[in-house]
């Protein structure tokens, strides 16, 4: 934590910013500037530089999250630390909330094993390409899926393309021939082998690469000792996958089998396919993975298989990366997984972030022109400007009040409006001329290109924060 930290700020947000930071009581001294502009997303930071004065003392300054520029161009001038600050001062409680612990979060030690399926019916440029967004999104190994049946003469040349290009490579099969092939090619790791194909990973042996057991076909969770006897003899490593099932087939008896097996192959690697949850279940796979990561976390299960093939579980890489994180964070912390990242927060947000109707009022006292500032809460939304305080849940009696009949303007108030209206249905944050928050979907700021044309036109609208 700082000593002691300024606060920067434009006229309309200042008394706003006061009540957030008199009850957040910081345990830190504190000073607030009010620079001479109404709202203080229109800085720039060298705007900031030039009209700035940071009293002596100050260890960090924090301005608006919305501001324009490099906070750099500050620290240089006056040789002190110089952040943006959340984009809604609101935040600010939790802003200073996560940054001690945000310095020892991002450590994980699970991988991530992401499958392309059908692979043999994919052309080279399809492999290639899901590969490639498999990588980006966080996947530590691409397990290229063979289709039991289905000829696959160009796995080698596939296998030994995507190693060439840098990445670990994995291949699922149960057909010898194919597991020679892909591993003889630059696989490192093979998914599966029980009593009915382990010779072919006897020929592994000095190959580095590691095998999957998983239990014979109907079979317990003792038919894996054989299997992993005959690996220990060959001197070939492996991992052990007790088979996640699919809700209605078993699946709470599967998260047994794999408290289980962790307890009588102690030290042993495991695995698991937590597609198999995400790919059968029609709900939102952040929570699903989540939960799933959490379970591994706890178990010691260190790599987990999944894929992205059902719409709902789209992006499923991406929440496995931010759960693992997450979950290690909270498991070695002893802490739960909370306050910390809202990656996988995506439909709900994590609070609602709200002003009331007497505050709204007194903003509107202050306003001296006609720009039209939108708010939205629980129960409604609220428009306001120097001369109308309009507030409802219909946006069209709404818009119908307001007296707009510039075309630009009136798409503009009926695209924020929406967005208004959107936010107050899923129980979201509004910020006008923001983008909702959608956890680890949400785009970055700068793919906002209406932004620019909105702010040059002579009525335009933002909030007063």
């Amino acid at each position: 934590m700082p000593d002691r930290v300024l606060f920067v700020t434009g006229r309309l947000a200042e008394p706003s910013l006061r009540r957030v930071l008199t009850a957040m009581a910081p345990p830190f001294e504190y000073d607030v500037t009010v620079l001479k502009i109404t709202v203080a997303a229109l800085m720039t930071t060298p705007w900031i530089a030039a009209a700035l004065q940071v009293p002596e003392g100050t260890d960090l300054v924090l301005i608006p999250g919305l501001c324009e520029g490099d906070a750099h161009v500050i620290g240089e001038k006056f040789g002190v630390q110089v952040e943006k600050g959340p984009k809604d001062l609101r935040e600010i409680p939790g802003h200073f909330g996560r940054a001690a612990a945000a310095r020892d979060y991002g450590a994980w030690d699970i991988e991530i094993v992401a499958e392309i399926n059908n692979a043999p019916r994919l052309t080279r440029d399809a492999l290639r390409a899901a590969a490639e967004y498999f990588r980006a999104s966080g996947a530590d190994v691409i397990d290229v899926g063979c289709t039991p049946g289905l000829p696959f003469p160009a796995l080698g040349d596939v296998v030994r393309e995507l190693a060439g290009a840098g990445m670990r490579v994995s291949v699922d099969t149960f057909d010898a021939d194919e597991i020679r092939t892909a591993v003889a090619a630059g696989a490192e790791l093979v998914l599966s082998v029980n009593g009915s194909n382990i010779e072919a990973a006897r020929e592994l042996a000095g190959t580095g690469a590691r095998v999957v057991v998983v239990p014979d076909l109907g079979g317990s969770l003792d038919t894996l000792e054989p299997s992993v006897e005959k690996l220990a003899q060959w001197g070939v490593p492996c991992l052990i996958d007790p088979i996640l099932e699919p809700i209605g087939y078993g699946f709470m008896a599967s998260l047994e089998r794999y408290a289980a097996a962790r307890r009588r192959y102690d030290g042993v690697e495991m695995l698991m396919g937590i597609g198999n949850l995400t790919e059968l279940t029609a709900a939102d796979s952040t929570g699903v993975n989540a939960l799933l990561i959490a379970v591994c976390q706890e178990l010691g299960v260190r790599t987990v298989l999944t894929t992205e093939v059902i719409p709902w579980a789209r992006g499923a890489v991406r929440e496995v990366d931010v759960a693992r994180r997450l979950m290690h964070y909270a498991v070695t912390r002893h802490t739960v997984p909370k306050g910390l990242d809202e990656g996988l927060v995506t439909v709900k947000d994590p609070a609602v972030l709200t002003f009331t109707e007497e505050e709204l009022r007194a903003l509107q006292g202050r306003l001296t022109d006609p720009n039209f500032r939108i708010f939205a809460d629980r129960d409604g939304i609220t428009v306001l400007n120097c001369e109308r305080f309009v507030r409802g849940t219909d946006i069209q009696d709404i818009f119908a009040q307001l007296d707009v009949h510039e075309a630009a303007h009136a798409f503009y108030l009926g695209k924020e409006l929406a967005r208004a209206s959107l936010a107050v249905a899923l129980g979201k944050t509004y910020r006008q001329e923001g983008p909702l928050s959608w956890g680890y979907l949400t785009p970055p700021d700068e793919a906002k290109p209406d932004r620019v044309r909105l702010t040059q036109r002579p009525r335009r609208t933002r909030t007063g924060s």
